[in-house]
């Protein structure tokens, strides 16, 4: 009889309600694990930003002060140089962005879910980049003129052109959420099925240690190889893929010098 399980259980579910208020014994609202990790970030954000800016000197005395002001002078030139220099006040907003992004799609690596793989969350950044770039195209055009461009070149294209507008900001969150999302997903996947073979493995030999119930040899290694990926490289990609385009929306509507 065998000792270990060999069925192959995948479950991949959405984010967890953390905290859950309750009047009467109904649920008056929840706190997903998304709202509370994004939370965390922030404070650990800020404690790192307050370390980093303290006691600023006009010559750099400290190595921290030195990251400081590259990690803003590398923000402000990826600004200048895709929306031009009248867009620079926009650098914060693109650093704080890619800052967010990055660090909330590494979170899985310390434990936590990944804060992309929530479409509410990348759709929420997509939105505020969609009131960015309407903002501009108003300010650039006048309300009329803005409304105006939807009729652009002829009349009888402007329910294409009001679906494309709304595209921009749904594929921006799709593509973030899908590609950290499939990456989730494909490491599950992987990772159960190397617990099934571990288990098909101490059948087959006979073991029966229960210490083997929670270390299964065939996943010795490859997590760590799949998170390189997943975790560090396809989340880096993504988020700078996020601000290029940002940049390309917003600086195309605003009109690059």
């Amino acid at each position: 009889m065998d000792q270990f399980s060999t069925e192959l259980a995948v479950e991949v579910t959405g984010p967890r309600k953390m905290i859950t208020f309750l009047r009467g014994g109904e649920e008056l609202f929840s706190i997903s694990e998304t709202v509370v990790t994004g939370w965390v970030i922030i404070i650990a954000l800020f404690i790192l930003i307050k370390i980093l800016t303290h006691d600023l000197k006009v010559r750099p005395e400290s190595k921290r002060q030195v990251l400081a002001e590259w990690f803003v002078e590398f923000f402000n030139n990826l600004v200048r140089d895709n929306m031009g220099e009248k867009m620079i006040g926009l650098a914060p907003y693109i650093a704080t962005i890619f800052t967010f992004a990055l660090t909330g799609s590494l979170m899985s690596v310390i434990g936590f879910r990944s804060m992309t793989v929530d479409i509410n969350c990348t759709g929420t950044w997509a939105l505020l980049t969609f009131i960015l770039i309407t903002y501009n195209k108003i300010k650039s055009n006048g309300l009329f003129g803005y409304l105006k461009g939807f009729a652009e070149p002829v009349a009888i294209i402007t329910p294409i052109n009001i679906l494309s507008e709304v595209a921009t900001p749904t594929a921006m969150a799709l593509r973030m959420f899908g590609n950290i999302s499939s990456g989730m997903i494909i490491s599950t996947i992987v990772y159960a099925a190397l617990t099934l073979l571990s288990n098909v493995f101490y059948n087959a030999v006979g073991l029966s240690f229960a210490a083997l119930e929670y270390f299964k040899i065939f996943q010795v290694g490859v997590p760590a190889l799949l998170s390189v990926y997943f975790d560090f490289f396809s989340s880096t990609i993504q988020s700078y893929v996020f601000i290029m385009l940002t940049m390309a929306y917003v600086g195309d509507a605003a009109g690059k010098e």
